[in-house]
């Protein structure tokens, strides 16, 4: 059999129907009754000799052979719907870069990874949120470019992947400038009955600071815990208790001097990654951006109050 006599219609209807599970769905989707579609994927197995579905009940399972030729449609139609999105604006001249980042990462992070591209005017964003499993599924169909995580892509020998480490962040304790400057406290060992804003259990260091404060006995009235960086963040600025987040988080307001870091521990840390697929044909655009030193921006420069905090906290350890 030659290339150019597999019929790719065909091959299109059976990816469809293969990742459905049945015809009635699929067949309202591209509009054809369900016998038409039945008989372009019978006319699909005739031509390749061999069946692609045994059918338990309603639904269709695939067979083993079955198997093999939806690995090699996901590549076909996905790298058909990569070309399409790497087309989509360059009649305009404009190179789009569809980027995804799970629902527990920093905006600011996000915003000063793509920072270089927000001047350029030759560059078209698609910026988008989720859980970590449904935007790598995305990226697998090739609807996204990159992935920005804080936790690695889990390994699937089924699912290449290639996750790239941006870098790191130590997680900091921040509280309202009014109430806390020129005050430091110690994590975990000064955080026993105090009012506490967390990142929530989804979060990829919630664990790390739990399991920190069990080690020190240390127990924390936890008064809030959120999920959402952006949420958190006005939680820091508005609550009055101290909160436990990465710096970059509350940038803005440690730079206004709305808020300041009372404690910090290198023991807490959250990374930082990229994941991509293993495309064929690289981005030179995120290539650049992964090429960068990591996003997270550098620490405010310390006051004078904070550094004498920061030497009266030293002088009450070495006691």
């Amino acid at each position: 059999m030659l290339v150019e006599q597999l019929n790719f219609h065909h091959l299109l209807y059976f990816w469809r129907v293969a990742k459905a599970g049945h015809l009635t769905q699929v067949a309202n989707a591209l509009h054809v009754s369900q016998s038409a579609l039945s008989n372009q994927i019978r006319q699909l197995e005739d031509r390749l000799g061999t069946a692609l579905f045994t059918r338990t009940g309603r639904r269709l399972v695939l067979t083993e052979t079955g198997e093999l030729v939806l690995s090699y449609a996901e590549n076909i139609f996905g790298l058909g719907q990569e070309l399409l999105g790497r087309l989509e604006g360059g009649a305009a001249g404009v190179v789009r870069l569809r980027v995804g980042s799970v629902a527990t990462l920093s905006r600011n992070y996000q915003e000063n990874w793509i920072r270089p591209l927000l001047a350029d005017p030759s560059v078209a964003l698609t910026l988008e949120s989720g859980m970590l499993d449904d935007l790598v599924r995305r990226l697998l169909q090739h609807q996204l470019d990159v992935v920005l995580a804080n936790e690695p892509a889990p390994v699937d020998p089924d699912r290449p992947l290639h996750c790239r480490f941006l870098g790191s962040q130590d997680i900091a304790l921040v509280g309202q400038a009014a109430t806390w400057r020129g005050r430091a406290l110690r994590i975990p060992a000064d955080l026993d009955g105090l009012e506490l804003a967390v990142p929530g259990p989804r979060h990829a260091s919630r664990g790390q600071f739990d399991a920190l404060c069990v080690a020190a006995g240390v127990s924390p009235r936890v008064r809030a815990e959120v999920d959402d960086m952006a949420m958190l963040r006005l939680v820091a600025r508005d609550s009055g208790w101290l909160t436990v987040l990465p710096e970059v988080v509350v940038q803005d307001e440690l730079r206004a001097g709305v808020l300041v870091t009372v404690g910090r521990s290198t023991q807490l840390q959250e990374n930082f990654y990229a994941i991509t697929t293993l495309h064929r044909h690289r981005m030179q655009l995120l290539e650049q951006l992964l090429a960068r030193q990591p996003a997270a921006r550098a620490r405010p420069r310390a006051t004078r109050s904070t550094k004498a905090a920061s030497k009266r906290a030293a002088a009450r350890r070495q006691a």
